[in-house]
């Protein structure tokens, strides 16, 4: 009996969850596949990602430092993926690769589902303007927030990532100083701080969170992360990690190559130990 392979491919993989979470989806939906973590070289995703078709794959998760190179390898795209120019789901097509970027859903799933957040009206800051900025940013704006603000240490950076979405929605790009005195309903740290860094709390000024504010990070961890010690002393009502976001938009990889979009609920309980 022949079973549907797919695999998350990035360089480091061992750390993965997302075996856990698939292997915890087929078996929730009663889907026959396998799901492994495959380790590609910094300079060989291309070669790894055709062995792998060369040998039946039908899916993959593609994390860092691959996205842009999932991008530019495959055929055929979704809108969600050009708009963000990078690609974090490859499905096999019978002769070639489709590419999607289910970052953006994800997130805005674990805000207005299961942290119960509305974006509509309100003012939304995105720090950081690298590729975790691109793979959010047209979601949100389609929730018709207030406003979205991008603030990078980089400031070309971010008045280019603001340039590009404006199609789409209220953004605006800002120097990190210049947010003094500004008040944000919702901060989403995207900027490559994660476990081991801290807060350039001279970068950031103080007093960024209004009255309710949420402070999310992208980063996931089983402890409160530097940045969200920080919005905690910084005033912030509520802080989350990206656990959610990871989980539902694997939830959404799922729905693409299987069909089935599966409960998410069991597998936090599952990831988080309770």
């Amino acid at each position: 009996m022949n079973v549907d392979r797919y695999a998350v491919i990035g360089n480091p993989v061992a750390h993965s969850k997302s075996p856990l979470i698939h292997t915890a989806f087929a078996k929730a939906t009663a889907q026959s596949l396998s799901y492994e973590r495959l380790l590609a070289p910094r300079d060989g995703f291309a070669a790894a990602v055709a062995d792998f078709a060369a040998q039946g794959g039908k899916g993959l998760n593609v994390t860092i430092p691959f996205k842009l190179d999932a991008f530019a390898l495959v055929r055929e795209k979704s809108e969600r993926a050009e708009s963000a120019g990078a690609c974090n789901t490859l499905a096999w097509r019978g002769d070639h690769w489709f590419g999607d970027n289910t970052d953006g859903a994800g997130l805005l799933r674990d805000l207005t589902v299961n942290l119960s957040e509305n974006i509509a009206g309100r003012s939304v800051l995105v720090l950081g303007a690298g590729g975790a900025a691109r793979g959010i940013l047209q979601p949100l704006l389609g929730q018709r927030p207030h406003r979205v603000v991008v603030a990078n240490r980089t400031h070309a950076r971010a008045v280019e990532l603001a340039t590009r979405f404006t199609p789409y929605g209220a953004v605006a790009s800002i120097e990190p100083r210049a947010l003094a005195g500004s008040r944000f309903d919702i901060v989403i740290n995207a900027t490559s701080i994660g476990l081991n860094s801290q807060v350039p709390r001279d970068l950031w000024p103080d007093g960024m969170f209004a009255s309710a504010a949420l402070a999310y990070d992208l980063v996931y961890a089983n402890q409160k992360t530097p940045f969200m010690v920080w919005a905690a002393e910084q005033g912030a009502a509520k802080t989350a990690d990206g656990l959610g976001m990871l989980i539902e938009q694997a939830a959404e990889s799922f729905l693409l190559w299987r069909g089935v979009r599966p409960e998410t609920a069991p597998v936090f309980a599952l990831l988080r130990g309770g």
